[in-house]
């Protein structure tokens, strides 16, 4: 993993094959590592690399938490909402996934039915009630370095599926990393971690 400055995605970039708008299904050989069992939504997928967000590794913190240290009243009682550690590379960062009805500052438009946006006036308009519905909330980011997610694919780390809104904003956590691999109709708890390595 390697930190890299998120930048807009521009459709002139992404090339054959960009996995943007896919998910990335950890397979159970990456069981000693950080990203074992995860469920990565890849934002942005082009030559100079990737960067997306975990959406299924939620953090023991909720929402309120966050509106408290940007001083925000939450008048629209969304503190509840749980938050999820979206990835490694700058843990510190709110970015939130949404449905693209909705446009924010900072927006990148993913696909015509998700959006990302990293900046302070989602955040305020969540605990205005006017943020939107449905959306995922994480601190941090996956990122990877020219070439990187391609060489872990080959090695057989990953398995990517086209991503599906349901499995982000409405799947239990717990759920979403078996029922995304039913996308592609592989049952991965019952992968061998040492698949593919005999």
């Amino acid at each position: 993993m390697t930190e890299k400055p998120i930048h807009h995605i521009d459709t002139t970039d992404l090339v054959p094959g960009s996995l943007c708008d896919h998910f990335l299904i950890a397979m159970p050989n990456m069981h000693e590592t950080s990203f074992a069992q995860s469920v990565t939504y890849i934002c942005e997928h082009n030559e100079r690399g990737a960067m997306g967000i975990v959406i299924n590794n939620p953090m023991p913190m909720i929402l309120h938490e966050i509106f408290s240290q940007m001083n925000l009243t939450d008048a629209a009682h969304q503190g509840h909402k749980t938050i999820v550690a979206g990835g490694p590379v700058q843990s510190e960062r709110g970015f939130v996934l949404h449905s693209s009805d909705t446009q924010w500052h900072s927006t990148i438009k993913v696909s015509d039915a998700i959006s990302l946006t990293a900046s302070r006036d989602i955040i305020a308009a969540l605990a205005e009630g006017q943020g939107p519905s449905p959306c995922l909330i994480a601190l941090g980011y996956a990122g990877w370095g020219e070439g990187q997610l391609e060489a872990e694919i080959a090695a057989n780390s990953w398995l990517t599926v086209p991503a599906d809104k349901n499995i982000i904003f409405n799947t239990p956590f717990e759920q979403r990393w078996t029922v995304a691999a039913l996308a592609l109709g592989i049952n991965v708890s019952l992968i061998s971690s040492t698949a593919g390595h005999a």
